[in-house]
């Protein structure tokens, strides 16, 4: 193995990111300690438990005492403890904003200066852009969403703590252990697998996206050039992939020719995000990902002849 780098704890570490991050961070010779309440009862860390560097805690983000007795050891804090997205959160106001505000409230108390923070924001906190123009990391913040704007305020309270990365995540997509078929890329591919149609509402919303392998390759770009990109935000998305909806559907159909997608006339799409969004700061920094839009789209074709699940299984969404 590897010498031990630093110590990693991470919050939230059995999802859809951390799932995939941790065998990276394990790779590269950190040491990490996961917590996690397992409320999806998923079992994706097992195939790490045999790693010397790697522990589990089974344990809630915003229990006080078990979080500042782990912050002891911790070199690296990694806040991905969340009720992802807008269904989730509306349903459960209180317990969205106990997870995902007063959590990085207790780890910023708790948290010594010294002790670096990298953090997952979500691009949705640009809301509707202005059409035609690039949202950067000095675009207004304008959630539409209960969660967008709870996470726009964890970003705040973060970057006002000092020695912090924070990234703009744009739409996720690809496999992970802990699968999530509820992010649009993901769903819009199981649709077209499983039930070859969709209606679309909103068809010419516009957001952009990013593989799951390239989020977690930005995590480490970050920890290896950490002096020069601390305390900034930092969008981190596909330059070539602002796409609306129905442009979506579009790739999706050159790799499932039945895929049959149809306008909606009447409703309306509760997720009323639109907008385009510049890279290039993080690209000026060395980050180039990997994985295009069409190697995801190609790659969950094969996930979803694999996983002959309910949907339900494997979503956030209630």
């Amino acid at each position: 193995m590897k010498e031990l780098k630093e110590k990693i704890l991470i919050t939230g570490g059995s999802g859809y990111i951390g799932s995939t991050l941790i065998p990276w961070l394990l790779d590269e010779g950190y040491a990490v300690t996961a917590v996690d309440n397992l409320m999806y009862n998923q079992a994706t860390l097992m195939d790490y438990c045999h790693r010397g560097n790697f522990d589990f805690i089974r344990g809630d983000a915003r229990d006080e005492g078990l979080i500042k007795e782990l912050l002891k050891n911790a070199d690296i804090v990694i806040p991905l403890a969340c009720l992802t997205g807008a269904p989730l959160c509306e349903r459960d106001p209180w317990a969205a904003e106990s997870v995902m505000v007063d959590a990085i409230n207790l780890l910023l108390k708790n948290r010594s200066s010294d002790q670096l923070m990298l953090y997952p924001n979500t691009n949705s906190g640009y809301g509707i852009g202005e059409e035609g123009k690039y949202c950067t990391e000095e675009s207004p913040l304008r959630p539409v969403s209960l969660y967008g704007r709870l996470k726009v305020e964890a970003e705040n309270r973060i970057l006002d703590s000092g020695n912090c990365v924070s990234f703009r995540l744009a739409t996720v997509f690809g496999a992970a252990q802990r699968m999530r078929i509820d992010l649009l890329v993901n769903d819009f591919v199981y649709r077209a697998v499983t039930d070859r149609f969709v209606v679309l509402f909103q068809a010419e919303a516009k957001r952009n996206y990013i593989h799951i392998r390239d989020v977690v390759k930005g995590f480490i770009h970050a920890l290896n050039n950490w002096d020069t990109m601390k305390n900034n935000t930092y969008n981190m998305g596909l330059s070539d992939a602002n796409l609306s909806k129905r442009e979506l559907c579009e790739k999706i159909r050159n790799f499932i020719p039945e895929f049959y997608f149809t306008i909606a006339e009447i409703g309306e799409d509760p997720d009323k995000r639109d907008y385009i969004v510049s890279n290039e700061k993080i690209e000026s920094t060395g980050y180039c990902p990997s994985f295009s839009l069409d190697d995801g789209i190609k790659e969950l074709i094969k996930v979803y002849k694999i996983l002959k699940l309910k949907r339900n299984d494997f979503t956030n969404n209630p």
